[in-house]
């Protein structure tokens, strides 16, 4: 049975539907108010750990308010940043939720976060009641995957200053959010170097 209070009057439940339309359009109504019933949510603090990577990576998590960061720790003890995932988009190591292992990245909070969360049981319990849903399931990854991807290349193809300003056109309203430690991480630019880019950038 349907959870309609959750359904019905969560603000952020109408945010989500918004962002499932606009991945899967034509994704029928039931179909939609099942993948909503299975949802959890989840209020975090600024700074706690979603996803430790010490246990199997099991749910998903929507982020409807605040922003994350996935990072992972070198050998150097260093905390690397490689993700960024704002209001919208979800918060995974796809491959590790897939295969139902632990996840390489830990996800913390960089704001109070609210996320609605979904398990990896739960989803293929969908599957089979709701198969439309797997063309959902199919569209979320393929959205997960050209964001990574994108990063990947800006890698291989961006200097530093293009780094910088595709995260400017990708993530404008979290500059004033993101430290300078944790940005100059995601973009692999020494945090001196970031400073002096950005007063280029300031002065032109």
């Amino acid at each position: 049975m349907y959870n309609q209070e959750l359904i019905l009057v969560d603000p952020t439940i109408e945010f989500f539907k918004t962002v499932v339309r606009g991945i899967y359009p034509t994704i029928p109504r039931d179909a939609l108010n099942y993948y909503i019933s299975i949802l959890s949510i989840k209020y975090l603090k600024k700074k706690s750990i979603y996803i430790s990577g010490n246990s199997i990576h099991r749910e998903i998590g929507f982020v409807a308010e605040g922003f994350i960061r996935g990072y992972y720790v070198n050998d150097k003890g260093d905390e690397i940043t490689t993700r960024i995932v704002d209001r919208g988009n979800f918060a995974t190591q796809y491959s590790a939720f897939v295969n139902q292992q632990k996840s390489d990245y830990i996800f913390q909070c960089l704001e109070d976060c609210t996320l609605l969360c979904f398990t990896y049981s739960d989803i293929q319990k969908a599957y089979q009641l709701h198969p439309c849903l797997e063309k959902f399931g199919r569209l979320v990854a393929e959205h997960i995957i050209k964001i990574y991807e994108g990063r990947t290349r800006g890698f291989q193809f961006l200097n530093a200053e293009e780094r910088y300003l595709q995260f400017l056109d990708n993530f404008p309203h979290l500059m004033n959010k993101i430290s300078i430690n944790h940005l100059s991480s995601y973009l692999g630019v020494a945090r001196p170097s970031l400073s002096r880019i950005r007063r280029n950038i300031a002065n032109r």
